[in-house]
C-alpha cells in the first residue's frame, strides 16, 4: 500500500502519520456512519474510538478481503453500536410518550420501525452513498443479503409512511 507518493509500506508497519494519511479519505464516511448510528453527540467519540481501534488492529487488514473504506466502517459500525449499549434510557424516550401527529409521517422516524440490519443496510447504503458490495462488506454478509434486505426495508418503510403496520 502506498502511504505516500515515494514510501510503500504495509498498514502493519505504518508511522502513526501515514496511517492518519491513509485513513484520511474515509473520515466523512465513517462521520456520517457514526452520526446515523448514534447520536450527534457521540458521533465525533465514535469516530475517535474506531480510529483507535483500527490502528491497534492495523495488521489485521487484508485488502484481499474488502477495501480500506469498508474495513473502517465495519469498526465504526461495531463502536457504534458499543456505544448505544452503554447509553442510558433518555427520559424523551420512555414508554407513553406523546408524539405530535405529524411525527408519524417523518421518515426518520419510520426508519427506527425498521429491524437493526435494515437499518445498518439502509443507513450504509443511502446515508452513507456506500455501494451494494461495500455495504456487505460491513454488515459481514452477501451481496444478496443486502439487497434482500434494503427491499425489504423499502417495504417496511413504504407501510410505515403510509400508516400501516406489518410484520418488521
Amino acid at each position: 500500500m502506498t502511504m505516500t507518493s515515494t514510501v510503500t509500506v504495509s498498514l502493519a508497519s505504518a508511522t502513526p502519520e501515514q496511517f492518519g494519511a491513509w485513513t484520511a479519505p474515509h473520515l466523512r464516511a465513517m462521520s456520517l456512519l457514526a452520526a446515523r448510528l448514534s447520536s450527534d453527540a457521540e458521533r465525533d467519540d465514535v469516530v475517535q474510538e474506531a480510529l483507535i481501534r483500527a490502528w491497534t488492529k492495523r495488521a489485521q487488514f487484508d485488502p484481499q478481503r474488502g477495501t480500506p473504506s469498508a474495513w473502517l466502517l465495519a469498526i465504526t459500525a461495531d463502536q457504534a453500536r458499543r456505544a448505544r449499549r452503554r447509553r442510558r434510557p433518555l427520559l424523551g424516550f420512555l414508554p407513553g410518550r406523546v408524539r405530535p401527529i405529524d411525527e408519524e409521517l417523518d421518515l426518520a422516524h419510520a426508519i427506527t420501525g425498521l429491524s437493526g440490519r435494515q437499518r445498518m443496510a439502509v443507513d450504509c447504503f443511502y446515508f452513507v452513498g456506500l455501494d451494494v458490495a461495500e455495504t456487505a462488506a460491513v454488515m459481514r454478509c452477501s451481496q444478496g443479503t443486502v439487497k434482500s434486505t434494503l427491499s425489504d426495508a423499502r417495504n417496511r418503510l413504504r407501510m410505515l409512511l403510509e400508516g400501516r403496520d406489518g410484520p418488521a
